[in-house]
């Protein structure tokens, strides 16, 4: 992969050529930033197993609670005991009562899926699922998307804040391919399954931010592939995926993810990814780039207004975005304002 100088304002740009030096340049970054980013988020961090949890039902829902919201206490006082004062008050906050986790493990970056209102009797449910640099450490700005949207929902509706994968650093190699997204696709088709099991007259929407898009994306296309799949709405229980501040998910169109759901797509006018070159090449045996970019015509996606937001815009209380994704999640596709 050879260097070249800089081309002139007015020389067509070649997309593969934008790619690779676009990769060339996060290669570059990591090799500075990963490591100091590494260090800062205490990846050894001493933290006890996750707590035991049956399968989650109506009825067992407060006992899960009260075990996680146990699991997280127990984590901060292991991590203040070793110093780490940023992932001990990090997680402490995450003991407090009220606090509604289905499943919790403080062990590396961190898994957390915290619940915002009644899941069993919610009539709609709002998955949330966060793109990359998301990490008990940074939650809380997570969490305040999520609480945002439950606030615009009201009550009768339920939101779940999802960071059940090990998101990938803005400025790495991974965050460039679908790597992440395949190994985390398993998992968010179990969670919705188990959404769907405990309160199947929901409707379920995904809610799919940056990397998290990548996510969903390979969700819904291994669903439609696995043996024996049943779910409604063609293998993923879902009736919307929303793409938002998506660099591309690996799908070059809605058709490639073979589900009956409404694929919705929008991003911010102020959203730094829309210069995310969106095509893929195989560098070095790897598929680099993640593809036809959401938003495009190309695509195939229901295209929403999403303001004039930038990249962690999209849940701002009062925003274009945040009332159309509610519209969404409402089932009031009539509502939503199109780009």
């Amino acid at each position: 992969m050879g260097l070249r100088g800089r081309p002139r304002p007015d020389a067509p740009t070649d997309p593969v050529g934008r790619l690779r030096r676009g990769l060339l340049a996060a290669l570059v970054t990591a090799a500075v930033v990963v490591p100091v980013s590494a260090a800062a988020a205490h990846p050894g961090v001493p933290a006890p197993a996750p707590a035991r949890v049956t399968a989650v039902r109506a009825a067992t829902l407060d006992d899960a609670y009260a075990a996680n919201r146990a699991n997280a206490a127990e984590a901060a006082r292991m991590a203040a005991d070793d110093g780490a004062r940023h992932r001990a008050a990090a997680v402490r906050s995450m003991a407090a009562p009220g606090r509604h986790f289905l499943s919790f493990d403080a062990r590396g970056s961190g898994r957390a899926v915290e619940v915002f209102g009644d899941l069993a009797k919610a009539e709609r449910v709002a998955v949330l699922v966060p793109g990359s640099d998301t990490s008990l450490d940074t939650y809380e700005r997570f969490r305040a998307g999520a609480l945002a949207l439950h606030e615009r929902l009201g009550k009768r509706a339920a939101v779940v804040a999802w960071l059940g994968y090990e998101t990938p650093g803005t400025i790495s190699p991974a965050v460039l391919t679908t790597g992440r997204g395949k190994s985390a696709a398993p998992a968010l088709r179990g969670f919705i399954r188990e959404v769907s099991s405990l309160n199947p007259r929901a409707q379920v929407s995904l809610l799919c931010h940056s990397y998290g898009t990548v996510v969903c994306a390979q969700a819904a296309e291994g669903a439609s592939r696995g043996s024996g799949a049943s779910g409604r709405r063609g293998g993923l229980d879902v009736s919307d995926i929303v793409l938002f501040g998506s660099p591309g998910t690996g799908a070059d169109s809605v058709a490639e993810l073979h589900t009956d759901a409404r694929v919705w797509a929008g991003r911010g006018a102020d959203d730094w990814i829309e210069e995310v070159p969106h095509t893929k090449a195989d560098l070095f045996g790897t598929t680099v780039g993640l593809g036809t970019d959401p938003v495009s015509p190309g695509f195939g996606a229901r295209v929403f207004a999403a303001g004039d937001g930038g990249h962690s815009d999209y849940l701002k209380p009062g925003s274009v975005s945040l009332d159309n994704l509610a519209r969404i999640v409402l089932g009031d596709a009539s509502a939503v304002t199109r780009a």
